[in-house]
């Protein structure tokens, strides 16, 4: 007589692909994705081809470069970026007018007046090896001069910090005080010396 085999028994799988699609769904609509932002800038209108570009004197150029060590040099001297974003406030302000700092043009602005806006722009030139943690940190140091120098003039002509400000008198803070920073194309910087 021949011998029955025996049966092994075996599980109810249907439900599982449904159970396995809720938990992924709980999973993906409760979690939080983290998103880069990168760095805010706004770009110039495209340059008019017909238009000389404005000669731009060596006094009012900030020059940061940054080699392939995240070593800074800032206008021919070795730096710290602990003191980048001062003397990037220094340069653009320049506060007691001195002539190896950016030449200002006493320009009338709505809602401030009369006021002497910087010709200074910062121009930053980085290594091809620069690490990216140093870059941003240069971005952050020369963008926090910028909006330091934007909230002191906003809380003394309106008496309140740059972003509680309304639309025309950021706008007008904005004429004051440009985000003049020029990128270069990296290239190969060296070492400072």
């Amino acid at each position: 007589m021949a011998r029955k085999k025996r049966e092994v028994p075996a599980l109810n799988s249907s439900s599982m692909a449904d159970i396995s699609f809720l938990l992924l769904t709980f999973f993906l609509l409760t979690s939080s994705i983290n998103t880069d932002l990168g760095i805010q800038r706004r770009l110039p209108p495209p340059s008019d081809p017909n238009v000389k570009p404005p000669e731009i004197h060596k006094r009012n150029t900030f020059t940061v470069k940054v080699n392939r060590a995240d070593q800074l040099l800032f206008d021919g001297q070795v730096g710290e970026i602990t003191g980048l974003k001062e003397r990037a406030k220094e340069f653009l302000s320049n506060p007691q007018n001195l002539p190896n700092l950016p030449e200002k043009m006493s320009t009338e602005i709505p809602l401030i007046g009369k006021y002497d806006v910087s010709k200074g722009v910062i121009s930053l030139q980085n290594d091809r090896g620069t690490s990216y943690d140093m870059y941003f940190k240069v971005q952050n140091e020369l963008t926090a001069a910028i909006n330091e120098l934007k909230d002191e003039l906003s809380r003394a002509r309106f008496g309140r910090a740059y972003k509680d400000c309304r639309e025309d008198q950021r706008e007008a803070i904005d004429k004051a005080i440009p985000t003049a920073i020029s990128e270069a194309e990296p290239k190969n910087v060296g070492g400072t010396k």
